[in-house]
């Protein structure tokens, strides 16, 4: 088990657990693999692309069997068919054909960039571990209800159960930020496009209690700010009478210091200026 990573759990009516779960090493091992998980995305949005956009030549346009008028003496251009690019209603130069975008990736990166993304969003405390989920029937109210009870009301959410419930599917299946599928088929392109996961206690396998489980404030919720210390009615006057006068009396020691030191400096200058007396001839 890794003591590191715990998340929030929760009951299946969406009451918040007073302790946290640990989640399991794998594939929790908290690392984190940024190139892996841009290879992941990327390949997966090509794959959505059909590429079945064309257009057509001049080849494939109707009409213009013949030359629309001879080649000299008319005075105007030289035409050969009005199906040329050049006509309206003629062909298209150039233009998009059906083509192929699928691209492939190796599924030991796929694998990684899915634990990546995972252990991304348990870093980020946006990711929890709920009971198991019995609908006895379809009832998107009881889905609304059971997203707003956990405080994920807004957000996208991505809802991963432990197998196929088909009664929580179609829960689901009407509410615009809100996705259900199994643990098992999910990718990293799918959790990296919710805010929040909820996943199903039972895909996880069996989990430790953690420590106290700590609530953090929602995304739209901001911090409050601390208040400052509360002073005197007297006290700002008196900083600013006060701070003139110490910057008053910094300049007046700091001129007697250095007059001091001048005073030093200068002494044994002076005796080094006076020559000495020279023994003077004494007159007759």
């Amino acid at each position: 088990m890794s003591a590191a990573l715990e998340v929030l759990a929760y009951d299946a009516d969406g009451t918040p657990r007073p302790r946290a779960v640990k989640l399991p090493v794998d594939p929790f091992d908290g690392q984190v693999h940024d190139s892996a998980m841009h290879q992941a995305v990327k390949v997966y949005l090509a794959n959505q692309r059909q590429g079945t956009v064309m257009t057509k030549t001049r080849g494939l346009v109707s009409g213009g069997n013949q030359k629309p008028w001879r080649q000299k003496g008319t005075g105007r251009a030289r035409q050969g068919s009005i199906r040329s690019p050049l006509w309206p209603g003629g062909g298209t130069a150039f233009g998009p054909q059906p083509r192929e975008y699928r691209l492939a990736i190796p599924k030991k990166l796929r694998w990684l960039a899915r634990k990546s993304a995972l252990n991304a969003r348990a870093h980020e405390k946006a990711l929890a571990v709920i009971a198991p989920l019995a609908f006895e029937e379809p009832k998107t109210k009881r889905m609304v209800a059971l997203i707003a009870k956990m405080g994920l009301e807004g957000h996208r959410v991505l809802v991963l159960t432990s197998e196929l419930k088909p009664n929580v599917l179609l829960s689901a299946r009407n509410l615009q930020d809100v996705d259900v599928m199994r643990y098992s088929d999910v990718s990293a392109y799918d959790i990296l496009h919710a805010e929040a996961v909820v996943i199903e206690e039972a895909a996880l396998g069996t989990l430790e209690v953690g420590g106290e489980a700590t609530h953090r404030p929602t995304a739209k919720q901001k911090k409050a700010k601390a208040p400052r210390a509360e002073s005197g009615a007297d006290a700002a006057p008196a900083r600013r009478k006060a701070a003139p006068k110490a910057a008053a009396k910094k300049p007046a020691a700091k001129k007697a210091e250095k007059r001091k030191a001048a005073a030093k400096a200068a002494k044994p200058k002076a005796a080094a200026k006076k020559p000495a007396k020279k023994p003077g001839k004494k007159k007759d």
